[in-house]
């Protein structure tokens, strides 16, 4: 008569499963891929007195930086190294999500979207910017609306008055203009 023993089956651990940060670096290699064939294909159009390099530059100074992180991420991956796992998160996964923030971002996102081409970027920012604030908690109603609409007021005067980005103005439409 033979004694057998019960033993743990030890298993191999799974190659992809080790190296899954692969995925990342293969993510990282397509989307510059296609960010730099992209702004290749599409000319070298533009470039005049005051941009010599024209839009294009910097499309393709991203796709080559997405290209060499990618590569860089492969090399240190197939090295051993390893992403640090959580360390600095203090979350509890087994908690469920608080859907009802997610669900007031949400509305206020699309209340955003709604409200930008009826009343302009300054009121639609400062729906948007309050909205969040008040989703998240904050329950300084007045002070909290100060803020939006002065942060929403000063981005519209950067991109529109400033940088030329055309942002509608709503009831504030000409004042740059």
């Amino acid at each position: 008569m033979t004694v057998t023993e019960d033993r743990p089956v030890e298993r191999k651990p799974n190659w992809f499963r080790e190296h899954s940060e692969l995925g990342v670096a293969l993510l990282l290699l397509v989307v510059g891929l296609l960010v730099v064939v992209d702004t290749a294909l599409e000319g070298r159009g533009g470039g005049g007195d005051s941009d010599p390099l024209g839009p294009h530059a910097v499309a393709f100074v991203v796709g080559g930086a997405l290209l060499l992180l990618s590569v860089l991420l492969a090399v240190d991956v197939l090295r051993g190294g390893k992403g640090e796992a959580e360390a600095g998160e203090d979350v509890d996964l087994s908690t469920p999500p608080d859907l009802r923030t997610v669900g007031m971002l949400a509305g206020v996102l699309v209340a955003t979207a709604a409200l930008i081409p009826l009343v302009g970027w300054p009121i639609a920012g400062t729906v948007l910017f309050w909205g969040a604030t008040f989703s998240l908690g904050s329950r300084s109603l007045v002070r909290d609306l100060l803020i939006a609409a002065g942060v929403s007021v000063v981005t519209w005067i950067v991109f529109d008055g400033l940088l030329g980005v055309d942002l509608p103005g709503g009831p504030l439409m000409g004042v740059f203009g």
